[in-house]
């Protein structure tokens, strides 16, 4: 006798292998035991099976659970300040020379107790939540030093093991340099390969390690010695390419095998080439691309021509992606993009679940996959992109609980 069986709903399976938009399945029905997805069909080949619960869903849709796949979730403060301060006409560069931008971020996260972090991720947390994500990565990043790292690492493990919600936390190693090292920026690139690295995967608080590739950032050579360490001490590597330049970092990142690139708002053709070679998923940003009124687009028309597997994530950050519906990133990546409503789907759930490297556990409603599932109260999946920030699904479950 199965645990559940969610009956009399329409199952946007997004399984590549099933015909027909969505991988739908009209008039269906998901049988759910220990956590897991057992049998998911049509209504009535599934209506002789038991289960301790028969749930009539109304003629709702199940979706996988929405995976938000770049995240920079742990971080102390905001700068909701400095947002009103180029409103009214400061520059960037104005901000950072007074102390704000990234710097404002990284002094606040260093003096933060892992509590406090912990605290104030969580009200982000459960906003994503309720707008129907089963399972998030998180990067570290604002620490910029060994023992703040560790810590953005820890609090995002404490998010998961306190909350009904997969983390993936990621070591962003590479996201800025620290204003301590402003003349030693070999020394601290060293740190982060020799030190950093080592003791979080001795910890085993990351299952990858990120770099920001940019003229802003870091060069292509800094990342490599990065990943090579990586590699070294059995991290998967994914990597902010190409946002606001070409370094080839998508390239970089793929003879890595890695995850993703993210970003990649200027990848060329030998970029996007060397993705779908690796097997690679590229990682679409629409809210960072909103808020920083970007004019040049990923190339969507590349990555389709080449099979590169597109997802879709909130980028929650907060400078350049201070995002919290990932809903309105389905429709951001329609109207912004032109991804079809099923490729923006496709992008927070099947695809999404290939940039963690989860591809087997969630992303799909499938037998053997993990119960993480969204029920909504919409006619069709599409409605999903075509509402502006529709609120969220009626139901969130993970591994076959209501969470």
């Amino acid at each position: 006798m199965w645990d559940r069986l969610l009956t009399n709903c329409h199952v946007a399976t997004m399984e590549p292998g099933v015909p027909g938009a969505f991988g739908a399945i009209a008039d269906g029905a998901v049988g759910i035991q220990d956590g897991r997805i057992v049998r998911v069909g049509r209504r009535i080949d599934l209506a002789g099976y038991r289960a301790q619960r028969i749930e009539n869903l109304g003629g709702a849709w199940v979706t996988p659970g929405l995976i938000d796949c770049h995240t920079h979730l742990v971080f102390a403060g905001d700068r909701a300040a400095e947002f009103e301060q180029r409103l009214n006409g400061a520059s960037y560069e104005e901000i950072a020379r007074a102390g704000g931008g990234i710097v404002s971020s990284v002094k606040a996260t260093r003096l933060a107790s892992l509590e406090l972090l912990v605290e104030q991720a969580r009200p982000r947390l459960k906003a994503l939540m309720r707008g129907g994500v089963t399972t998030i990565e998180i990067k570290s990043g604002y620490g910029l030093d060994l023992p703040s790292e560790m810590k953005m690492l820890r609090a995002a493990k404490a998010l998961g093991d306190s909350e009904a919600i997969r983390v993936v936390p990621t070591l962003l190693a590479l996201h800025a340099l620290p204003p301590e090292h402003a003349r030693s920026r070999d020394e601290y690139v060293r740190m982060a390969v020799e030190e950093m690295i080592p003791a979080v995967a001795d910890a085993g608080l990351a299952t990858a390690v990120d770099a920001f590739c940019e003229e802003i950032g870091f060069t292509p050579d800094e990342v490599r010695a990065l990943f090579e360490a990586a590699e070294e001490h059995g991290l998967r590597v994914k990597l902010h390419a190409e946002q606001l330049s070409n370094l080839s970092g998508a390239a970089l990142a793929a003879e890595f095998g890695a995850l993703s690139a993210d970003h990649l708002e200027h990848a060329d053709e030998a970029g996007v080439r060397a993705m779908a070679a690796a097997s690679m998923v590229a990682v679409l940003l629409p809210g960072a691309f909103y808020a920083l009124k970007e004019t040049k687009r990923p190339p969507v028309a590349l990555l389709r021509r080449h099979g590169v597997p597109m997802a879709v994530a909130s980028d929650c950050n907060p400078g350049t992606s201070p995002v919290l519906s990932p809903t309105l990133m389905l429709s951001m990546a329609c109207t912004l993009f032109g991804l079809t409503p099923e490729e923006a789907l496709a992008g927070m759930t099947v695809n999404a679940a290939r940039a963690l490297g989860l591809e087997k556990e969630v992303g799909t409603v499938a037998p053997g996959k993990a119960a993480d599932l969204c029920v909504w109260r919409v006619s069709r999946p599409a409605e999903l992109c075509y509402w502006i920030g529709l609120p969220g699904p009626e139901r969130r479950i993970v591994a076959g609980e209501d969470a």
